[in-house]
C-alpha cells in the first residue's frame, strides 16, 4: 500500500528547507538508505535518504520548493498503484482525517423577558430610539486664491504668522478684517475665519474697534507680503521610497535561521561585555617561525593560536567551559570550541573537538576542512552541535574590535580583532607596538565578571608568551 513520505529533521534546529535536487525521479525503485533529494537547511546542503522500500510513485513538490518539516514531499508504493487519494490527501496536508467526535449539545439560551404590558394587556410600544446627532459637514479647504490689491487701493496688513498660517489653511486675506493694531491681520483671525468657513469672524464684521494700543503703520509697500499673498500653497512632499527604488531579496532558509536565533539569544540570554587589549608582538613573531619550520607542509594563522589559547584558558578554568540550563549549571569535562565561518548564506559554526588536546598544526589541518565544508554547505549536524564555547576573528578584515552574540547553549564567544601596530606608553615613553583587542560575550547566568575577568587574563597570558601554548 502506497504511502506519504514527509521531510525529515535534517539538522537539529531545522524547521523548514528548501528542496534543492531530486537524485531520483517517478518511477525509480527505493530501498532504504538511499539518497533521494539534496535538501538545503538552515546550516548546511543535507542528503535525503529513503528509510522505507518500494517505487518512488508521485513527487509532490518541485525543485526549489520550499517545505516546512514534516510536510509532505513523495509518495512510494508498489509499481502501478493508484495513488489519487493519497495525492489528495497530502494536498490537504498530509494528516490521516481525525475521527469526528460526537457534537456537543449547546447550552440553552434563556429565555426572552416578556415585553412589558399596559394595565389593559395591551404590549407598550417600544420607546423611539433618540436619532442620531447629525455629522456636521467637513468644509474643504480651498486653496488660497491669489490676492489683488486690498479694497480701495489700500496695502494688505498683515502679520508675517497671519500670512504663512492663511497659505496652510487657504484663507484669503482680502476677505477679513483685522483686529490687531492698526486694523492688521493677526493669526486670531486667520484662525477664525477658518472656523466659519473663511470668512471674517463676527466681532471683526460686525466692527469691533480697533485695539486701543492700535497705531498708524507705515506706508511703505510691503514686499513680503505679496510675495507671501501670491504664493501657491506648498506641494504635498514626494515619497520617501517608490518601488523603483529598492529590492527585496528573499531570505535563505539559513538567514531566517540565523535571524531568529540570534534574536532569541540577544533577547533571553544576559550578556555582559569584557574588553582587553593584548601585546601580540611576540604572537605574531611566533606563527612566522612556526610558518617557516611547517614550509611546504601547511600554515598556521592567528586565528588557529587563538583556538588552542581558548582552549587551554578553559581547561585551567573548569567554570568557564559551561552552559545554563535552566535548574543548574552544567560543567564540560571536553573542551569544543565552536568556530564562525562566513559564508555566503550567512555564517556558520563548525567544532573543533578536544581543542586544548591537539596540538596547532592539527587544528589548523582540521579549521581549514571545516571551513572548506561549510563554503560547499556539506557539514554534517555532528560537526556544527556540541560546541562548549566559541571564537569569532574579524581581524583578517581590518576589523580592530567588535562584540559577538552569544550562540546558546554556550556560555561564552571571544571576538578577536585585528593585530595592528598602535601608540602605547611603556615606561613613561610613548612607543609602537603591536595590538590586538579581544572581547568576550559571556552569559551571566553561568559566569560573574570577576571570572570573566581572570578567564580573560588566563588567555592573555598564553597569547603574550606564546610558548606556553606548548606546554
Amino acid at each position: 500500500m502506497g504511502q506519504i513520505i514527509g521531510l525529515p529533521k535534517l539538522s537539529p534546529t531545522m524547521e523548514e528547507g528548501v528542496l534543492v535536487r531530486w537524485t531520483k525521479k517517478e518511477g525509480d525503485k527505493v530501498s532504504p538508505g538511499d539518497l533521494v533529494a539534496e535538501v538545503e537547511t538552515d546550516k548546511a546542503n543535507m542528503d535525503f535518504n529513503i528509510e522505507d522500500e518500494g517505487v518512488l510513485l508521485k513527487l509532490l513538490v518541485k525543485e526549489g520548493d520550499t517545505v516546512k518539516l514534516g510536510a509532505p514531499v513523495a509518495i512510494i508504493g508498489k509499481a502501478g498503484e493508484d495513488v489519487a487519494a493519497l495525492v489528495a490527501q497530502a494536498k490537504a496536508g498530509g494528516a490521516t482525517p481525525a475521527k469526528a467526535e460526537p457534537a456537543k449539545p449547546e447550552p440553552a439560551k434563556p429565555a426572552a423577558k416578556p415585553a412589558p404590558t399596559t394595565d389593559n394587556g395591551a404590549a407598550k410600544p417600544a420607546p423611539a430610539a433618540k436619532p442620531a446627532p447629525a455629522a456636521k459637514p467637513i468644509a474643504a479647504v480651498a486653496p488660497a486664491p491669489p490676492v489683488g490689491p486690498a479694497p480701495n487701493g489700500g496695502r494688505l496688513l498683515a502679520s508675517p504668522l497671519a500670512k504663512t498660517l492663511a497659505i496652510e489653511l487657504g484663507i484669503d486675506l482680502r476677505q477679513l478684517k483685522g483686529t490687531g493694531p492698526g486694523g492688521r491681520i493677526v493669526e486670531r483671525d486667520v484662525r477664525a475665519a477658518s472656523e466659519t468657513g473663511g470668512k471674517a469672524s463676527d466681532h471683526a464684521a460686525e466692527g469691533e474697534a480697533p485695539h486701543a494700543d492700535a497705531r498708524p503703520m507705515p506706508d511703505e509697500p510691503d514686499a513680503s507680503t505679496q510675495a507671501l499673498a501670491v504664493r501657491a500653497p506648498a506641494r504635498a512632499p514626494a515619497p520617501l521610497a517608490g518601488p523603483d527604488d529598492y529590492e527585496d531579496v528573499p531570505a535563505s532558509n539559513m538567514r531566517k535561521r540565523i535571524a531568529a536565533r540570534l534574536t532569541e539569544a540577544k533577547r533571553d540570554v544576559p550578556h555582559f561585555y569584557l574588553m582587553r587589549d593584548l601585546d601580540a608582538a611576540a604572537l605574531v613573531a611566533y606563527r612566522q617561525r612556526l610558518n617557516d619550520l611547517l614550509g611546504n607542509r601547511g600554515k598556521v594563522s592567528v586565528n588557529d593560536l587563538v583556538i588552542k589559547a581558548v582552549a587551554l584558558a578553559l581547561r585551567r578554568m573548569p567554570e568557564c567551559n559551561a552552559s545554563w540550563e535552566g535548574e543548574a549549571i552544567r560543567r564540560f569535562h571536553r573542551v569544543h570550541i565552536g568556530v564562525a565561518v562566513a559564508i555566503p548564506d550567512g555564517l556558520v559554526t563548525p567544532v573543533v573537538r578536544d581543542a586544548d588536546l591537539k596540538g596547532v598544526r592539527a587544528i589548523s589541518a582540521e579549521v581549514r576542512e571545516l571551513a572548506s565544508r561549510a563554503k560547499a554547505k556539506k557539514l554534517t549536524p555532528e560537526e556544527m552541535t556540541g560546541g562548549t564555547f566559541s571564537v569569532s576573528n574579524l581581524g583578517m578584515y581590518g576589523t580592530t574590535a567588535f562584540t559577538a552574540i552569544i550562540d546558546p547553549p554556550r556560555s561564552g564567544i571571544l571576538a578577536v580583532g585585528a593585530a595592528t601596530p598602535r601608540p602605547v606608553v611603556v615606561d613613561g615613553e610613548l612607543v609602537a607596538a603591536t595590538v590586538m583587542t579581544v572581547t568576550l560575550s559571556a552569559d551571566h547566568r553561568v559566569l560573574d565578571g570577576a571570572v570573566g575577568a581572570r578567564w580573560l587574563a588566563a588567555f592573555a597570558a598564553l597569547l603574550e608568551h606564546p610558548l606556553r601554548l606548548l606546554v
